[in-house]
């Protein structure tokens, strides 16, 4: 047999190989059950981690970290590791909003005791209209604004609401300086006549309703009061809209026969074909909505739209009454004139016959003048008829220039 032939395995040597990888096994778990956390604490981590979702899989080192480690003698310095103390937040001014400083009320002006009223009087077209005057009129403390609209009233109907009735009452009750009237809107019904029922339209019911205004209208201009008689503006509904053009004319006509003044408000409300529009501009140009849901009510911004209207002829005939500057002036408001207490102690007179005020010791044309041994170009002008020569250059002077003598020539 040769010598470096590899003998048979035995069983000796077989036995001697497991017990070392015996050895090795359990030098293994040996190591492991030394760094190992208890059953119960690694049994709870393993349900904790089986409970993450597939989000936390892929997330890893975030939501491992967070697991509570087991207390073992290898991480007892990351325990006892202190945290930063927390830093104060820092305000970005570029991304945090702005501080907003205190709205300040506008001063409430009071209004004087002998201030003028405006009376406006009709339905709820009135109504707003009184809004949007007395929006006007609030910095005038020489104009008052009494609004007495009524929403459902018209001169068709006075079962509800008598105006004929009531109108004479309010001007003896506030004597006002002006009256306005706005009203129409609700009186596009059948009429009740002492004699039969007018349909709306028809030509009884127009010749009725035109003696109607004409009688209210006359309550105010017979007491010499300015009246102003304002115009229905365009609706949404077409034929609504072509009502209040027949009735803006008519308005028209009976204010032109008895005095008074008819304000036309038309064009504020409607587009450049003449339609009725719910958007437009408002007192300062800006685009808003002028006209509610319905097509037939204001809102703020119209009201105060309508009230522009009424504005205009309303300060022509108060005059300065309406001006915003007036104020009543008595002994606690004089504006100070800077005057002395004792005018006496600061006046000083002069009198005419006292040289010394300039220094000199006689008046201004007291002696002759002194003597003077040149005649002046003034005596030669008008004594002689002597003229001073012009300056050389100037656009007077006549004389020939002189002709300058040829240079001479050096020879070298």
């Amino acid at each position: 047999m040769p010598a470096d032939a590899e003998l048979p395995m035995t069983k000796k040597t077989d036995r001697t190989g497991k017990i070392r990888w015996l050895v090795l096994a359990l030098a293994a778990a040996s190591l492991c059950l030394g760094v190992s956390a208890p059953a119960h604490v690694a049994e709870a981590q393993e349900q904790r981690y089986q409970r993450r979702s597939i989000l936390d899989f892929f997330l890893g080192r975030r939501y491992l970290d967070d697991r509570p480690q087991a207390p073992d003698v290898q991480q007892p310095r990351r325990q006892q590791r202190k945290r930063p103390p927390a830093q104060k937040a820092i305000v970005n001014t570029r991304t945090a909003p702005p501080v907003r400083a205190p709205v300040q009320e506008e001063p409430v002006v009071q209004k004087l005791g002998d201030a003028r009223k405006i009376l406006i009087v009709g339905d709820f077209l009135a109504s707003g209209l009184g809004d949007g005057l007395t929006a006007a009129f609030e910095t005038s403390p020489g104009v008052v604004v009494e609004a007495r609209g009524n929403v459902s009233t018209g001169l068709v109907r006075d079962d509800y609401y008598d105006w004929p009735e009531q109108l004479p009452k309010m001007i003896d009750e506030l004597k006002p300086a002006m009256v306005v009237v706005m009203i129409g809107a609700n009186d596009r019904q059948q009429m009740v006549t002492d004699t039969a029922k007018e349909k709306f339209r028809t030509d009884g019911w127009f010749a009725e309703y035109r003696r109607r205004v004409l009688s209210f209208g006359k309550e105010v201009t017979d007491r010499k009061i300015p009246l102003l008689w304002v115009g229905l503006p365009a609706f949404e509904s077409d034929q609504m809209t072509a009502d209040a053009v027949q009735m803006n004319q008519l308005y028209r006509n009976q204010m032109e026969s008895i005095g008074g003044e008819f304000v036309d408000i038309w064009d504020g409300f409607v587009d450049e074909n003449g339609n009725f529009i719910v958007t437009g501009s408002d007192v300062n140009g800006q685009q808003v909505r002028l006209r509610t849901s319905d097509g037939i009510n204001l809102t703020q911004a119209g009201r105060r739209k309508l009230a522009f209207y009424v504005e205009k002829p309303a300060r022509r005939l108060l005059g300065t009454q309406a001006s915003p500057d007036l104020v009543r002036l008595d002994s606690s408001n004089l504006p100070g004139l800077g005057l002395p207490a004792n005018p006496v102690e600061h006046t000083v007179p002069i009198s005419l016959s006292d040289p010394n005020l300039d220094g000199g010791a006689e008046l201004l044309g007291a002696r002759p003048p002194p003597p003077t041994l040149t005649r002046s170009p003034r005596d030669l002008l008008v004594e002689q008829g002597e003229m001073t020569p012009a300056p050389p250059g100037r656009v007077d002077d006549y004389r020939l220039p002189v002709a300058k003598a040829p240079a001479e020539v050096s020879v070298k």
